[in-house]
């Protein structure tokens, strides 16, 4: 099936109900409990230094565990998984002497995650879809990493958007969307929608892009200082497919947010919280049924489009959010088109 098909199909499905993006890649492989040997397998096995907590080199080096992964959340409910290639950019990859791995790393993540989708599709005749995951990377261009000299910055505006060229070329073959996720820097966030245009413009191969940003805090604003309304704005350039916010918070703290960015957004909406606050330890209390029975009431409420799991999030989290949005009607863009062009306002049309 082409990718152009399965886009259609999505265009048709998310009319008739909610999709279900998956849980957190991360806490799935915190759970395989590997030691530096096992995220350096054979191949790096005599590398120079520490890449314990790499996880996306596991695309190279354990990729039956990813896409064991891919598939269990396939198996839950998910109708779209994100690659695992969060930070498969030459910037991140930099931390372990991999930056010129970073290619072959969004590559493969890609191809793992395309396999799996590919093989429940076949086994259950239900179209699977692949989202391209594009991480804020470690470096902020709105924000000095230096107290003392406001002015600097690690990395500029062309070295980021060429990283982030390279890892959408690298994922492109293999995926219906690209999802620019977790920004905190909204002009990381810039960065990579002007790779992603301008791969198209050479290219001519339009995929979908989808916008998440994330609310640090209580706040209600960015780490770069923008309210969710105010970030709207300033991607919307990008014609997202869908916009919306993860991580950081948890149902609870998240809900006001989405609620703000699904009043202003002419869009479809995509929220993944975490399952909760962290504990003391750092780990997620939250149970499958609290963090659904918050999803479900976002759901019922009209709010989005698209629901899944941030941090902390597992398969039967996704199982419950899943059944609990089941029999919710999807956020209709439309309405929100309507309503400006009665105000005097006219929107652009929606992306599809």
């Amino acid at each position: 099936m082409s990718r152009a098909t399965r886009i259609a199909h999505f265009e048709q499905r998310a009319t008739d109900r909610i999709l279900i993006l998956d849980g957190a890649m991360g806490t799935q492989i915190q759970d395989l409990k590997l030691d530096e040997a096992g995220y350096r397998g054979v191949r790096f096995a005599d590398w120079g230094v520490s890449i314990k907590g790499n996880n996306d080199i596991l695309n190279l080096t354990s990729p039956d565990s990813v896409k064991t992964i891919h598939r269990a959340y396939f198996e839950a409910g998910a109708d779209i998984v994100e690659t695992n290639t969060f930070s498969a950019t030459s910037i991140a990859q930099a931390d372990y002497e991999m930056q010129a791995l970073a290619p072959e790393i969004a590559r493969e993540g890609a191809r793992l995650a395309r396999e799996a989708a590919d093989e429940v599709a076949g086994e259950t005749g239900l179209v699977r879809g692949v989202a391209g995951a594009i991480g804020p990377t470690n470096k902020t261009l709105s924000i000095s990493p230096d107290v003392n000299d406001p002015g600097h910055r690690d990395v500029d505006f062309e070295t980021v958007r060429a990283a982030y060229h390279e890892q959408a070329e690298a994922m492109a073959p293999f995926v219906d969307f690209f999802l620019i996720e977790t920004i905190f820097d909204t002009l990381n966030a810039k960065a990579a929608i002007k790779a992603l245009l301008d791969r198209q413009a050479a290219s001519g191969d339009a995929i979908p892009i989808m916008i998440s940003g994330t609310i640090t805090d209580r706040s209600g604003r960015t780490l770069s200082g923008q309210t969710a309304e105010a970030f709207w704005y300033s991607v919307c350039h990008a014609r997202p497919w869908a916009i919306g916010l993860n991580c950081a918070l948890g149902a609870d703290e998240m809900r006001p947010y989405i609620s703000e960015i699904s009043r202003v957004a002419e869009t479809r909406i995509i929220a993944y919280p975490n399952a909760g606050l962290p504990n003391d330890m750092g780990e997620y209390d939250e149970t499958p049924d609290q963090t659904a029975g918050h999803l479900g009431e976002w759901a019922g409420s009209g709010l989005v489009n698209i629901l899944g799991g941030c941090c902390g999030t597992t398969p039967a989290h996704i199982h419950a959010i899943a059944a609990a949005a089941s029999s919710a009607e999807p956020r209709r863009p439309a309405e929100r088109k309507r309503a400006m062009r009665l105000s005097g306002l006219e929107p652009f049309e929606l992306a599809s």
